[in-house]
């Protein structure tokens, strides 16, 4: 007797998917049960007319992007609060200089903050905020033109020219 090839779905596949499903198993369950792909198991269910409740999918994906937005929260807070210290630094009376020497690490304290360096925290604070805003406006975008100013902004790190009031 020859082996069926992997692929073949079979009568017992139908009736056990059937079976499950009545049982209220999801479409993974069913997967993992009878040893077949999750894709395998909509197939076999779609032919016989059978659908998968979405609504416990619907509910977990929902409370990841609840979730997710109050991760975004907190990290643009931490972003500000980042942006903030360094403007702080900027903005002091005193400005601790460390510098590696021929004799070592030494370390000044000035009435500025040397050119270099405030070159150097200046672009961290930009850096900072600009991440802090890109993540307020995941949430802040939620209809078409969130979705226009994504493509715009697809189509110029692409290196695409998009003429104004031409349709992205």
């Amino acid at each position: 007797m020859t082996a069926l090839p992997r692929n073949l779905i079979t009568d017992a596949d139908r009736e056990r998917v059937r079976e499950l499903h009545a049982e209220g198993k999801t479409r993974n369950d069913i997967a993992r049960e009878i040893n077949r792909s999750p894709s395998t198991v909509t197939g076999i269910a779609r032919a016989l007319g059978l659908s998968f409740d979405r609504s416990a999918t619907a509910a977990a994906t929902h409370a990841r992007q609840v979730d997710n937005r109050a991760r975004r929260a907190d990290i643009v807070g931490r972003l500000y609060g980042r942006a903030e210290r360094i403007l702080g630094r900027l903005e002091a009376d005193r400005y601790t200089f460390t510098a590696t020497t021929i004799n070592g690490v030494e370390s000044k304290v000035l009435d500025h903050v040397p050119a270099p360096d405030e070159k150097a925290l200046a672009s961290a604070m930009s850096t900072h905020l600009g991440a802090a805003a890109k993540l307020e406006q995941v949430d802040a975008d939620t209809g078409a033109d969130g979705v226009r100013s994504m493509l715009g902004g697809l189509a110029v790190a692409l290196g695409i020219h998009v003429a104004p009031g031409e349709p992205h």
